[in-house]
C-alpha cells in the first residue's frame, strides 16, 4: 500500500479539519479532492512561507497520484525551504522533502530512500512530539518502515502514533489514512475482521469529506476483505471513479484492470 495521500495544508485547516469559512481554502480543497492539484496550487498567493509550503504539498501529492510533475514539485519545495524561518516551517518543509523522495523511490522513478530517511529524521528533530504536524510526520515515517524498510512492526507503531495525534488534533483526513494503513497490516496478518473495520472507517471518512481522489483506493481495499457479490460491487464503483478522474491514481490501474473471464473474477 503506497500511502497515496499527502495529508496537510490544503483546504483543510492547519490541523487537517475543514477550512470553515475560508473561501480560498474551500476552493483549494475542492480542486485537490478532484485531482486538480496544479489548479489548486495556482490559487495560492505567492511568497509567504505558509502558501509556499501548501503549494509544495499539493504538487508532491500530484506526483504520487499521477507519477508526473516531479520537477514542478522540486521547484516548489525549494521555494518552501528557502522561505522557511521557524523550526516549525523548516520541519514541515523537511517532511515534504522526505515524502517526495519516498514517492520517487516507491514508484521506481529513482532510488531516493536515503534522502527520504534523512529528511524525515531532520523533520523529527524540528517538530516536537505532540505538535500538530507531528502526526503527519509519524504517518510518513510509518510509510517508510512499511514500504522501504519492510518493517511492519515499526510501521504499525508509527501509524498508531499518527492515529493518536490525528485524533487529538481532530484531523479526519489523516485518520482516513491511518485507519487504511493499519487495516492493511491487519489484512497481511490474516486479521480479516479488523482489516474490514479499518478499511470501512477509511472509506466512510473520505466519502464524508468529499475526498474523491482517495475514494477509489479505499473502495478497492475494502473489496479485498469482502465476499461476492459485495466485492465486485465495490470494485466496479472504484472503476467508475477511476475513469471519472481520468485514470488517477495511476497505480490503481494495475489493480482495477479486469481479468479475462477464464482467470476468475489499492493505495
Amino acid at each position: 500500500m503506497l500511502g497515496e495521500g499527502n495529508v496537510a495544508h490544503t483546504a483543510m485547516s492547519g490541523n487537517g479539519t475543514t477550512a470553515g469559512d475560508d473561501p480560498l481554502q474551500t476552493a483549494v480543497w475542492r480542486l485537490r479532492s478532484r485531482a486538480c492539484w496544479a489548479d489548486a496550487a495556482a490559487l495560492l498567493p505567492p511568497d509567504t512561507p505558509a502558501a509556499a509550503l501548501q503549494r509544495a504539498s499539493l504538487l508532491v501529492e500530484r506526483c504520487l497520484y499521477t507519477e508526473q510533475g516531479w520537477q514542478e514539485a522540486e521547484d516548489a519545495l525549494r521555494v518552501a525551504e528557502a522561505l522557511a524561518h521557524s523550526d516549525d516551517e523548516r520541519g514541515a518543509a523537511a517532511c515534504e522533502r522526505g515524502y517526495l523522495a519516498y514517492a520517487a523511490t516507491v514508484l521506481a522513478v529513482r532510488d531516493r530512500a536515503d534522502e527520504a530517511r534523512a529528511a524525515l529524521g531532520r523533520a523529527a528533530a524540528l517538530i516536537p512530539p505532540g505538535a500538530e504536524r507531528r502526526a503527519l510526520l509519524d504517518f510518513r515515517r510509518g510509510l517508510l518502515a512499511e514500504n522501504l524498510t519492510r518493517s511492519p512492526q515499526a510501521a504499525r507503531a508509527a501509524y498508531r502514533r499518527a492515529h493518536a495525534g490525528a485524533t487529538a488534533h481532530s484531523d479526519p483526513l489523516l485518520l482516513s489514512f491511518t485507519w487504511r494503513h493499519l487495516a492493511g497490516l491487519a489484512l497481511r496478518e490474516g486479521e480479516l475482521a479488523e482489516a474490514r473495520h479499518g478499511f470501512a472507517e477509511s472509506l466512510r471518512i473520505r466519502e464524508e469529506l468529499g475526498y474523491l481522489v482517495g475514494t477509489a483506493p479505499a473502495l478497492v481495499s475494502l473489496a479485498d476483505t469482502e465476499t461476492e457479490p459485495e466485492a465486485s460491487r465495490l470494485r466496479e464503483e472504484a472503476r467508475r471513479l477511476f475513469r471519472l478522474l481520468g485514470g488517477v491514481p495511476t497505480w490503481l490501474a494495475r489493480v482495477l484492470t479486469p481479468l479475462p473471464p477464464a482467470a476468475g473474477a489499492t493505495a
